[in-house]
């Protein structure tokens, strides 16, 4: 007599700050036959419950009331498990963010206000190995990719992106110089170089654009 082997459900692991959300997430997913394993609340909670869990798709949100941010976090699970398969959800869309996500290895990128059913299929087609960008986010990828991208995340590398933003959030080179371990001359170098790459000089005019490409909180 054969067998019938019922086929194993989705393990998701979900991670935003706002419950509300979450739960709604949560109970859409669940109610298409999917298993929430865990929900996280923070970047680093994310981290420990997917090496915990090690769930088949991670939803991250982008945005945290905190220092790291999802990105902070996908950076860190992939260094660590290079199969990891993240659907990327946000409130914000903007350009940079969408193709940031995508340069990091995303499967899939959904906003909040997306149909549930967005979201679900964005999960199936992660699990599969499969790429999920909703229609008008697909096109922003193309159009991206042909006109090219004025970001600071394009232009800079991780290091100048990092003084990039600390910059951004008004902190002199000795600050940064403290915060990073590094001496105030280096700090100078590199961040006299990304001033010079990014066209920017004024402290007003690096932070409006570190607040335009989703870098720092306005």
């Amino acid at each position: 007599m054969k067998v019938q082997t019922e086929q194993k459900s989705i393990r998701v692991l979900l991670a935003d700050d706002h419950p509300i959300v979450m739960t709604g997430f949560a109970m859409s997913l669940a109610g298409v036959g999917m298993d929430v394993v865990g929900q996280a609340k923070t970047p680093d909670e994310a981290e420990e419950m997917y090496a915990a869990l090690d769930p088949d798709v991670l939803v991250l949100d982008i945005r945290f009331g905190t220092e790291l941010t999802g990105l902070d976090a996908a950076k860190s699970i992939l260094e660590k498990f290079p199969a990891a398969r993240i659907v990327f959800l946000s409130q914000f869309d903007q350009d940079s963010l969408i193709k940031e996500t995508y340069r990091l290895g995303a499967r899939a990128f959904v906003t909040k206000d997306c149909d549930p059913a967005d979201l679900a299929t964005a999960v199936r087609h992660a699990h599969e190995g499969k790429l999920y960008f909703l229609p008008q986010i697909a096109e922003r990828l193309a159009n991206l990719s042909v006109r090219g991208d004025a970001s600071p995340q394009s232009q800079l590398d991780q290091r100048g992106l990092e003084i990039f933003k600390l910059m951004a959030e008004g902190l002199t080179n000795a600050e940064i110089a403290e915060k990073l371990n590094l001496s105030t001359k280096t700090i100078s170098n590199i961040s006299q170089s990304v001033k010079e790459k990014l066209g920017v000089h004024r402290q007003a005019y690096i932070t409006k654009l570190a607040v335009k490409y989703g870098l720092i909180e306005p």
